[in-house]
């Protein structure tokens, strides 16, 4: 099946070509139709299966075709799109205006961590399409800087990290903003039960399109584990992205201080490496982003608050340096790889401390990820486990808990285990994470991303 088979004009299918497809993917052969038959629509859809194109391309039809609502001389945005963080909103305007660019519409993105006065002018001079994080609309909209009351299509852009991340209130307060009439577009890699409520509360009898079983991991990516002691993390982590080869590695790591020494040490050895987290400038991110896409930068160090967005069609390799105490957060992380139709490898360094968040992780996907001892990183089979410390890379911590040794679990646990998860350890029988050199339980899968607040 063609673009042009689904009803879009000639202008969007030549953009589309432009940018170098000609086949439309699953999500996007039923989405644009659904869209175009302008009613609510609620899409499971991972990212990496071609979602951005399945609500951007049919919206601009949308509007390019049909009489704006807005009245005359008003400077009134006729499509919002919202999105969980700066990086994921920047990508997704830039969806818009590469296919729109034979359109007369004009689209802003607009978040915060910038200066707010660029985006008052771009609003003040008239915009169809804004592209937002729920933050800095609405302080644009306190500041009467954007006008809401003629919005024509709303779109929610992975919907469950934005839940995940505490925006509801947030979304609450934009859609008292809008006009009771509109199109609504929810987007979501999963369909928790939030996600259920807020469709509920938000749709009006939506088709309901799900082109990835919810949690499912994408075929294309080889998992693996490398089990190896805490303390011995970073020098396997070097090893491998030497002895391998490797060029374009995302890294997922717990904390931002953390982030920070890992990619100072990686330099050390000799990779180039940069952190890119929720303290970083707008600024150092985009440079970070840029060059690791580039290929300029082999190693791009990223906490999971960071890495929303970071949308890369051929990324080879994702390295957990520590497992997320969310099993849920494993998936979005590895998704980042194994990207249509490309292969992709997701590989998790897991101390002793860890084995309880892998097996929630095994649990959720339904099998078990192959283990791989490295020779030389042999793990100490008399470990015993900590609690899950916020701790640098090569650093260890004093002490085993205490006020002062809180760790991340704390702050995010699973409702099944209860509790905060911070002293969460394993049996002391012998080592949970196995002692041969190629304990092969498990099988090839993947998908998701990691996200964070940004206003």
């Amino acid at each position: 099946m063609s673009f042009a088979a689904l009803g879009l004009s000639e202008n969007l299918v030549r953009a589309v070509t432009e940018h170098g497809y000609n086949t439309p993917t699953p999500i996007q052969m039923q989405a644009i139709p659904a869209v175009l038959g302008g009613g609510d629509l609620l899409a499971g859809a991972q990212t990496g299966t071609g979602k951005t194109a399945g609500f951007v391309l049919p919206l601009l039809q949308r509007l390019m075709t049909l009489p704006s609502k807005r009245p005359a001389g008003s400077k009134a945005i006729r499509a919002l799109i919202l999105a969980p963080t700066r990086e994921l909103a920047a990508q997704v305007e830039e969806s818009v205006r590469t296919y729109g660019k034979y359109s007369k519409l004009s689209s802003a993105v607009i978040f915060g961590g910038v200066g707010i006065n660029p985006q008052i002018a771009a609003l003040r001079r008239g915009i169809d399409i804004v592209v937002a994080t729920p933050g800095r609309l609405l302080d644009l909209h306190q500041q009467r800087a954007i006008d809401l009351a003629h919005v024509e299509i709303l779109v929610l852009d992975e919907a469950d990290r934005m839940l995940d991340m505490g925006f509801i209130h947030d979304i609450k307060r934009v859609l008292k903003l809008l006009p009771v009439k509109r199109q609504n577009l929810l987007f979501s890699a999963t369909f928790s039960d939030e996600i259920k409520t807020l469709a509920d509360s938000l749709l009006d009898n939506p088709a309901l399109i799900e082109v990835a079983r919810r949690n499912s991991t994408a075929e294309a990516i080889t998992q693996k584990v490398h089990p190896v002691d805490r303390d011995k993390k970073r020098q396997l982590l070097s090893h491998l992205i030497k002895q391998n080869d490797w060029h374009q590695v995302l890294v997922f790591m717990r904390t931002k201080h953390g982030a920070n020494r890992l990619a100072e040490l990686l330099n050390k050895d000799g990779i180039t490496a940069l952190a890119i987290h929720g303290n970083k400038s707008q600024g150092a991110r985009t440079k970070a982003l840029s060059e690791f896409k580039s290929g300029d930068l082999a190693v791009l160090v990223a906490t999971d608050i960071a890495a929303r967005g970071i949308d890369i069609d051929q990324l080879p390799h994702v390295v957990n340096y520590d497992l997320p105490n969310v099993a849920e957060d494993y998936v979005h992380r590895i998704g980042r790889t194994g990207r249509a139709g490309a292969s992709g490898e997701a590989v998790s360094l897991v101390c002793i401390d860890e084995a309880a968040y892998l097996r929630d992780i095994e649990r959720l996907i339904k099998r078990e990820i192959p283990k791989e001892i490295i020779p030389g990183f042999e793990p100490d089979p008399n470990a015993r486990p900590e609690p899950i410390q916020l701790r640098s890379p090569g650093h260890r911590p004093q002490g085993r808990g205490g006020r002062n040794n809180r760790g991340a679990a704390q702050t995010k646990s699973s409702p099944k285990q209860g509790g905060t998860g911070a002293n969460r350890s394993v049996p002391r029988q012998g080592h949970p994470l196995g002692t041969g050199h190629n304990n092969t339980g498990g099988g090839r899968r993947g998908g998701g991303n990691g996200g964070g607040r940004s206003r």
